[in-house]
């Protein structure tokens, strides 16, 4: 087997049944060179034993990296990730994020030095989530009929940001619809691993979900220089619907501190675990 040219880093917990369908949308990716890292919080046994039953029958290039249990610890894990990986370019995503065919190739086609690529998501309402299963999202199901299901699924709410769903190929729109800044999107960016790294990786004391661990990493990337470009319209994926995560104040002062004290490197990163 070719050696990869990028590493996919999947954020997971716990959930198989979503990951399948994740599975389900990288076995059809148009470009198949590229190595995936399962950054696992902790899942159980039996959630383990899937993930390796599904990577011995399958053709995906899958590394399972675990660590135990000890409550949210996604920014540690996703440090391990990142010392894992074999290339020199890292896409992050989450385990409940289905991607577009594209979705690889265009994180390699267009990524570029000093440069992080923040891509957007559709976000699927339940009852579209409820439709999917592994072999119709392998056949493409939500790219060849995703505004007629799309529309429908959504008809009850919780359910949006369809518009994202839109793939286009043509550079002039590309780069009319691109030229807005945005910001990192945690499930959807792309970067080379060496300014992740320059930065110390993810800061581990970020210890619950959904408040500030994904802006944190963007602020001090942009501290050092990195720019962050985005490729809406290009890299697109679609949101499974969950319930929402609980949201703690407890990361907003370390936000704080990252924002006005204008901090590139964490200690709290990649070299206080493996280095």
């Amino acid at each position: 087997m070719p050696h990869p040219t990028a590493t996919l880093i999947i954020s997971f917990y716990n959930n198989f049944p979503f990951l399948k369908l994740v599975f389900g949308g990288l076995e059809r990716q148009t470009v198949k060179n590229f190595e995936i890292i399962i950054a696992d919080d902790g899942s159980n046994e039996e959630c383990k034993r899937k993930i390796l039953e599904y990577d011995k029958n399958s053709a995906l290039n899958i590394n399972h990296q675990w660590h135990k249990n000890e409550g949210w610890q996604k920014n540690r894990i996703l440090n391990q990730a990142i010392v894992a990986s074999k290339t020199n370019y890292l896409i992050f995503t989450d385990g409940d994020c289905i991607p577009h065919r594209a979705f690889i190739e265009e994180h390699i086609l267009n990524r570029k030095t000093k440069t992080a690529l923040a891509g957007r998501r559709v976000n699927l309402s339940e009852k579209v989530s409820s439709m999917l299963n592994y072999e119709n999202v392998k056949n493409g199901c939500l790219e060849k009929r995703l505004f007629p299901i799309m529309f429908w699924g959504n008809i009850r709410g919780r359910g949006d940001r369809i518009e994202n769903g839109i793939y286009f190929r043509s550079t002039i729109i590309r780069k009319k619809i691109n030229k807005k800044e945005r910001g990192i999107l945690g499930s959807n960016f792309s970067l080379f691993k060496k300014d992740i790294v320059n930065i110390n990786g993810f800061d581990e004391r970020y210890r619950s979900p959904a408040v500030g661990e994904d802006t944190d990493i963007e602020y001090r990337l942009r501290h050092n220089g990195i720019m962050i470009k985005s490729i809406k319209h290009l890299s697109i994926q679609y949101h499974l619907f969950h319930d929402k995560l609980f949201r703690s104040n407890e990361n907003l002062e370390i936000l704080k501190q990252t924002m006005e004290k204008k901090i590139v490197y964490t200690p709290f990163g990649i070299n206080k675990e493996f280095v």
